[in-house]
């Protein structure tokens, strides 16, 4: 906690807004994606997705495969502290939403569903993007798929299993983007990294939840950052944004939203 609150500082010291970008393609995306202030209308489903989770007093065993939570030791949690603790903020769910309505991403794939919120926002912004989620914990598992079904989200496939074996499944395929949210220790990170650059094509968008979740983290961020396929990078603190254009120059951005 004390690391990422240093971190947090650190970060604001030295991140910036759209007036210190020099680059065309993340200058637009600044002022066109993480600024757009306008009101969506699937912005009161998102909300309404996430406040029915926050009123769901029901408890459920967690079998936990990544790092765990900081705050809860039981494995025995309510549903409501899950969406409070370990869930997208709605800022960040309705981020998420723009970036998938700016890239028009239409193969997702998605490492860490948890209880779907940050699905709910990539299904409702391309209904006919196709979402693969992969979520380790077979009870919020069986939990999710009744809520996608309850809100009628039809373009999800929701893979319940180890990580490090359904990812092989994976690999033949091309994505769009890959959201990284299931994990957050170094190692597990550049494992999924490593095997999953393999899908990327030029236009391929990388999100890594927590970069400053720890010190592990923010170190597997830097070896992301400087891998040789990597050209842009955006730092805005919760996420580490990758991409691959090779048209581009080799640049890092951190960007205050």
């Amino acid at each position: 906690m004390w690391y990422s609150l240093v971190a947090y500082i650190k970060f604001l010291y030295k991140s910036t807004n759209q007036h210190a970008v020099h680059s065309p393609f993340v200058f637009d995306l600044v002022t066109k994606c993480f600024y757009d202030n306008k009101k969506y209308f699937d912005y009161k489903h998102l909300v309404s997705y996430k406040n029915e989770l926050l009123k769901n007093k029901n408890k459920i065993e967690i079998f936990d495969l990544g790092s765990g939570s900081r705050i809860a030791k039981s494995n025995i949690r309510v549903i409501s502290q899950i969406a409070k603790q370990s869930g997208s903020t709605i800022k960040r769910t309705k981020l998420l939403y723009r970036l998938t309505q700016y890239f028009q991403f239409n193969n997702i794939l998605e490492l860490g569903t948890s209880l779907g919120i940050s699905t709910h926002a990539l299904s409702l912004s391309n209904p006919e993007a196709r979402i693969t989620t992969i979520e380790g914990c077979p009870n919020i598992s069986e939990l999710t798929k009744h809520n996608f079904q309850k809100f009628n989200l039809k373009n999800i496939e929701l893979v319940t299993g180890n990580f490090n074996d359904l990812i092989k499944n994976q690999t033949n395929n091309t994505f769009d983007f890959i959201f990284f949210d299931g994990n957050h220790q170094k190692e597990a990170t550049l494992g999924y990294f490593e095997s999953l650059i393999k899908t990327a094509h030029n236009e391929t968008v990388f999100i890594f939840d927590d970069i400053y979740w720890s010190k592990e983290m923010t170190e597997a961020w830097e070896i992301i950052k400087q891998h040789s396929k990597t050209t842009v990078s955006i730092d805005t603190f919760y996420w580490g944004i990758v991409f691959f254009r090779k048209e581009q120059a080799k640049e890092h951005f951190t960007i205050r939203l």
